[in-house]
Formats: C-alpha cells, structure tokens, sequence
C-alpha cells in the first residue's frame, strides 16, 4: 500500500472541489446563455410571419399580426432576466457592451414591449400593418448593431 502525505491529499481534494465548482459554474453559464438564445429566438420567430407578410410572400392577416405582437411584446419581458453576469462569456452572441449598458438593454426591451402594445392598436389593415411594422423592427436592427455579434 502506498503511503499518501495528508498534506497532498488535502491538495488534491482541493483541486477536486474547486473543478467541481467551476464545473457547475459552467454548466449554469451555459444553460443561461442557451435560454438566452431561445429567448432570442422567440423575437425572430414572432416576427418570421409578419415579415413575410411585409415582403408579399404571405398574404395579410391582422389576426396573426396581433398574435406576433403579442408574442414580442411577452418575450420583451422575458428578455431582461436572461442576461446575468455570469452569461458574459461562452457560446454566446451577446457582447460585452449588453452587460456594460444593461440598464439600455432593458430600456430597449421595455420600448420593444411598448412599441408592440402600440401596434396592437394601430395598425387596422394592410396598409397601417406596412407603415407601421419597419418602425417596430428598427428596434431590433438598433438593438443588434449594439449589442449582437456580427455574423
């Protein structure tokens, strides 16, 4: 039987117990960033329909306008709590500056969920639909020259 120093062995329990801890540290790092990017998901999603409705490639349907803003406006609000401090780094699109300007961040998610509850009222039919919806967006083009990745 080999003989182990208590010294070494309370060095290894050491290095044991701390890569135990940066583990779970990551794997919450990572879970965080991957709801964050379903969170994002869930913007381009709502918007997929109403897009294509825009370009002429589906015809107009105020129901699922309405549904699609919602579905921005209730995303908006979950987009603020999927950006805590230990998401800043891994597989993430987000930059550094989203942590940074945080308080921005969510003044602009709050202005998204506005913006969508006014569109909700505004726009009527197609042509309100076609006026209104390139405002709506900016916010999200704004947003991502900010705080996205380029791809």
């Amino acid at each position: 039987m080999i003989a182990i120093e208590p010294r070494a062995l309370r060095t290894v329990a050491a290095v044991a117990a701390l890569s135990a801890g940066v583990a779970a540290v990551y794997a919450q790092n990572e879970a965080m960033i991957a709801k964050r990017q379903k969170t994002m998901k869930a913007f381009a999603v709502a918007g997929r329909t109403p897009f294509a409705m825009f370009r002429g490639d589906a015809p107009f349907d105020l129901a699922k306008v309405r549904a699609s803003l919602w579905s921005i406006k209730e995303t908006a609000a979950k987009a603020k709590t999927v950006f805590p401090d230990d998401s800043k780094t891994g597989d993430t699109a987000a930059l550094p500056a989203a942590f940074e300007n945080r308080a921005d961040l969510f003044a602009r998610f709050d202005k998204l969920a506005a913006d969508a509850m006014s569109a909700q009222s505004t726009i009527k039919d197609e042509a309100t639909f076609k006026a209104q919806w390139p405002i709506l967006m900016s916010g999200c083009t704004s947003c991502h020259k900010q705080y996205v990745k380029p791809r």
